[in-house]
């Protein structure tokens, strides 16, 4: 697979300071553990079929000590014995967030509050801001094709 042009991103290069500041303050901003946002950036790329962040971002929670298990098991995490009920929350709130058109009320209160219940106010922030960058990330790559292993 070829890509139909390069990142968006690198064509116009003014974006990639701020895309880089988001990364920047979400990863550095609240306690949510570094493994969390990984699994969040994961089952979203999944989820919106974008194969550059799945390989990237299994790969990168494998360098920073994921388990192969939780990698090979988050998109079925609801049946998976290895998430912590913090990680499913978070899960569940990505998938929701992500999928935004798929139902009426797109994120149900059941869901937000479970995710309230084990994150306080920063860290649901943090947990937004970054499904958020996963999406922007996804619908880039996908958008225009990027092949696993690409450079911006």
């Amino acid at each position: 697979m070829s890509a139909r042009m390069p990142n968006p991103a690198a064509v116009l290069p003014e974006a990639m300071p701020a895309i880089f500041q988001l990364i920047k303050a979400v990863t550095s901003g609240g306690d949510v553990p570094g493994s969390t946002l990984h699994l969040i950036h994961l089952r979203t790329s999944q989820i919106n079929g974008c194969g550059y962040c799945v390989v990237g971002g299994a790969l990168k929670a494998q360098e920073e000590g994921e388990t192969d298990e939780r990698l090979h098991a988050v998109a079925a995490w609801r049946e998976a014995p290895y998430f912590t009920e913090a990680e499913r929350a978070a899960l569940a709130l990505a998938e929701h967030a992500t999928r935004l058109a798929d139902r009426p009320d797109a994120v149900p209160d059941a869901v937000w509050d479970e995710a309230a219940r084990h994150y306080d106010e920063r860290q649901l922030a943090q947990i937004v801001l970054w499904i958020g960058a996963s999406n922007l990330f996804n619908r880039l790559n996908a958008t225009t094709r990027q092949p696993v292993g690409a450079t911006w």
